[in-house]
C-alpha cells in the first residue's frame, strides 16, 4: 500500500513540475518574442510623440537663389545621407514605426535659403514664417527646372522618390525651390499613455470605494441568509461574463448616464463607467479575502474594549487588511491597462493625441488593437506597445509591493515598541 501511495505522489509530483516546466517556457517565449520584435522600435520619440503628424506646406518669395554658392557637407553627416550642395540641406531615407517609407530631414546649413520660408497652409499660423529645418519628414517639394517649368519631387511625386534621387534632381536640374510640403513626426504613444493613465484614475476612484465598501458589508454586516448567499453566487457569476457583453451593456445603459453630464458620444467616463462594473468582482472578492485574513481575536478585542463595530471595522479591521485592498488594487489597474474588447465599443479606437475625460481615446491595449487590425499588421509596433504595458505593470507592482513592506514593518516596529513598553512597565 505504501508503495503504490509513493508511486501515485512521484506521478503526481511529475505532472506538477511538468505543468510548471510548461508555463515557464511559454512565459519565457512570449517574453522573448516581444522584446525581439519590439525592442529595436521602442525609443523615448516613440513615448514622447504626439501619434498624429502636423501636416505643414511653406513657400518662398522674393529670395534671390543666385546669391548663394556652393554648400559643402558637415563631417558628421550620417553615412546614409544624402547632400544637397546647392541648397545645402541633407536627407535620410528611413522607415518609421508605422512601416512607412519617410525622408527625413538630417541637416541643414544656417546660410541655406531654404529656411526663409512662410507657411501657406490654411489655418491660423498661415503666413508664419516657417522654413525646412531638421527633423521634418519631406513628402514633396516643388522647383523650377532648367527650362522655367515647375515640377515636383519627393515620396508623393512622380520623380525623386528616394534620397539620393531628389538631392539629384535638386542639384542637376533645378534653379529656385518654390515651395515643400512635410509632416512632423508622428507615430508617437503619448496620447495613448496619457489615456491609459486617466482610465486608470476614473475606473479606480469610482469601482475601489463601492467594491470596498460591498466586501466589507457582505463580511462584516451582512446576515447569514439566503439573500446574502445568492448575492455571493451573483458577483461569482458576473466575474465569468466576457468583457464585450460588458463593452455593449455600456453603450446602451451606461451611456445613458454620461450624457447626464454633458457628453454625446463614445468617451474615457464611459470606458471607466464599464471597466468598473467589470472590476467589481475581482475588487470584492480580494477585499473579502484581505477581510477574512484579519484574525478574529482583533475584533473581539476591539468590541471588548467598548468600541462599536463601526469603529472595530474602519479602526481595526481595515487598517489591518490594507495589504489584501492594495494587491486588489494592482490586479484592477493590471485589467484596466489590458482591456480592449470593452473599450472599443465604449472609447472608440480613434487614437488622440490630446485626451479628456470626456472625449473618445484609446489605451495601449486598444492601440495595440488599432495597429494590429489592419491589412499588414505591424508586429514590431504592436511588440513595442506590450513592452510599454508590461513596464507600467511592472512599476505598479514594485510600487504596491513596496507600501504593503513599509505598512507590514510599520505595524511589526509597533508591535515590537508595544512589548518593550509592556516589558519596562512591569519591570
Amino acid at each position: 500500500m505504501n508503495r503504490i501511495r509513493i508511486i501515485k505522489d512521484r506521478i503526481a509530483e511529475g505532472f506538477t513540475w511538468l505543468s510548471s516546466g510548461i508555463s515557464a517556457l511559454v512565459l519565457i517565449a512570449i517574453f522573448v518574442f516581444i522584446f525581439k520584435r519590439g525592442w529595436s522600435t521602442l525609443n523615448w520619440d516613440l513615448l514622447k510623440n504626439n501619434y498624429n503628424s502636423e501636416n505643414l506646406m511653406a513657400g518662398y518669395d522674393h529670395i534671390d537663389w543666385d546669391e548663394h554658392g556652393a554648400f559643402t557637407a558637415p563631417d558628421t553627416l550620417p553615412e546614409d545621407a544624402f547632400f544637397s550642395e546647392k541648397y545645402g540641406v541633407a536627407f535620410v531615407d528611413s522607415i518609421n514605426a508605422a512601416k512607412e517609407s519617410q525622408m527625413e530631414v538630417v541637416f541643414l546649413d544656417p546660410e541655406s535659403p531654404l529656411q526663409d520660408g512662410k507657411i501657406t497652409t490654411a489655418g491660423p499660423r498661415q503666413g508664419e514664417k516657417f522654413g525646412m529645418e531638421e527633423g521634418l519628414f519631406l513628402k514633396k517639394i516643388s522647383y523650377i527646372n532648367l527650362e522655367g517649368e515647375k515640377k515636383s519631387a519627393g515620396l508623393t511625386a512622380t520623380q525623386g522618390k528616394t534620397s539620393e534621387e531628389l538631392v539629384s534632381v535638386l542639384d542637376n536640374d533645378s534653379q529656385e525651390v518654390v515651395d515643400f510640403y512635410a509632416q512632423t513626426e508622428g507615430g508617437g504613444l503619448k496620447g495613448s499613455i496619457i489615456t491609459t493613465l486617466l482610465l486608470i484614475g476614473l475606473t479606480l476612484i469610482i469601482a475601489l470605494p463601492i467594491g470596498v465598501f460591498a466586501a466589507i458589508y457582505l463580511h462584516e454586516l451582512a446576515p447569514k441568509n439566503k439573500l446574502t448567499a445568492w448575492i455571493r453566487s451573483s458577483i461569482e457569476l458576473l466575474s465569468g461574463v466576457p468583457s464585450v457583453i460588458f463593452g455593449l451593456m455600456g453603450m446602451t445603459m451606461l451611456f445613458q448616464v454620461t450624457r447626464l453630464m454633458g457628453i454625446t458620444g463614445q468617451s474615457t467616463m464611459l470606458g471607466a463607467l464599464t471597466l468598473a462594473v467589470i472590476l467589481l468582482p475581482v475588487i470584492i472578492r480580494q477585499t473579502e479575502e484581505a477581510l477574512i485574513n484579519v484574525p478574529d481575536g482583533y475584533r473581539m478585542a476591539s468590541l471588548s474594549m467598548g468600541a462599536t463595530q463601526f469603529q472595530t471595522i474602519y479602526k481595526i479591521i481595515i487598517p489591518n487588511a490594507m495589504p489584501g485592498i492594495l494587491s486588489a488594487t494592482l490586479l484592477s489597474i493590471s485589467r484596466i491597462i489590458g482591456e480592449s474588447a470593452a473599450l472599443i465599443f465604449t472609447m472608440g479606437t480613434a487614437i488622440m493625441d490630446n485626451p479628456a475625460w470626456n472625449s473618445r481615446g484609446t489605451s495601449l491595449a486598444v492601440h495595440i488593437w488599432t495597429v494590429m487590425s489592419g491589412e499588414q499588421p505591424n508586429f514590431e509596433l504592436a511588440s513595442a506597445i506590450s513592452i510599454v504595458i508590461l513596464i507600467i505593470v511592472l512599476i505598479l507592482n514594485v510600487s504596491v509591493k513596496y507600501i504593503t513592506y513599509r505598512m507590514t514593518r510599520d505595524k511589526d516596529d509597533q508591535k515590537k515598541n508595544n512589548k518593550k513598553a509592556k516589558a519596562t512597565a512591569e519591570t
